[in-house]
């Protein structure tokens, strides 16, 4: 859990402590009862997972599937309206922001068929994913790279590669320099 809250401190200078990351960052409690429900889920215990991660929903406005495999350090920066779907892998330290959805691309007909397929995203080890950006179907996102706000990514993403727009095009190699909102310095007009 230090190492968690250490990571999120690292990565937001909004952070202040590991008191208020705790108490007052919704993407820490989705994380936390997503575990929970993760627990009962690969128990068999679906009903309950169910129930704990809509109650998580209720509480921080993200919604991840009791069972989507999430590896360490995922950090939802401010969270609201997150979806990540039943078949999603997330390495580690992933940073997700709002209004991202993690999803499928299957229509909701011939359901049976399409039980227990990968039919959403892996997002690799270190990946950003910027606001309001969308990944959609089982493709592959790289380590280190990063989906800049409002994407919308349908195709595999290479390592390292910088992806924006609709649909998403590789412009170049992920730095430091890397703006998840899509505005770099000097060019809010």
């Amino acid at each position: 859990m230090n190492s968690f809250l250490e990571s999120i401190i690292s990565r937001d200078p909004a952070a202040k402590s590991k008191l208020s990351v705790i108490l007052t960052y919704p993407g820490v409690k989705a994380v936390f009862f997503h575990k929970i429900a993760n627990f009962f889920a690969i128990a068999k215990f679906d009903l309950i997972a169910r129930i704990i991660s809509q109650f998580s929903r209720f509480l921080t406005g993200i919604e991840i599937h009791p069972k989507a495999n999430i590896g360490k350090n995922l950090f939802i920066d401010h969270g609201m309206g997150v979806v990540i779907g039943e078949t999603s892998k997330i390495g580690d330290n992933v940073t997700i922001y709002h209004m991202v959805t993690l999803g499928g691309i299957s229509p909701s007909i011939n359901s049976n068929e399409q039980r227990e397929i990968k039919r959403h995203p892996t997002l690799k080890d270190n990946v950003v994913v910027g606001s309001g950006a969308q990944v959609l179907g089982p493709v592959i996102v790289g380590k280190n790279a990063k989906i800049g706000a409002n994407a919308v990514v349908t195709k595999d993403v290479p390592e390292n590669a910088v992806m924006v727009g609709i649909p998403a095009k590789n412009v170049g190699t992920a730095n430091e320099e890397f703006k998840p909102y899509g505005i770099a310095n000097g060019e809010n007009n």
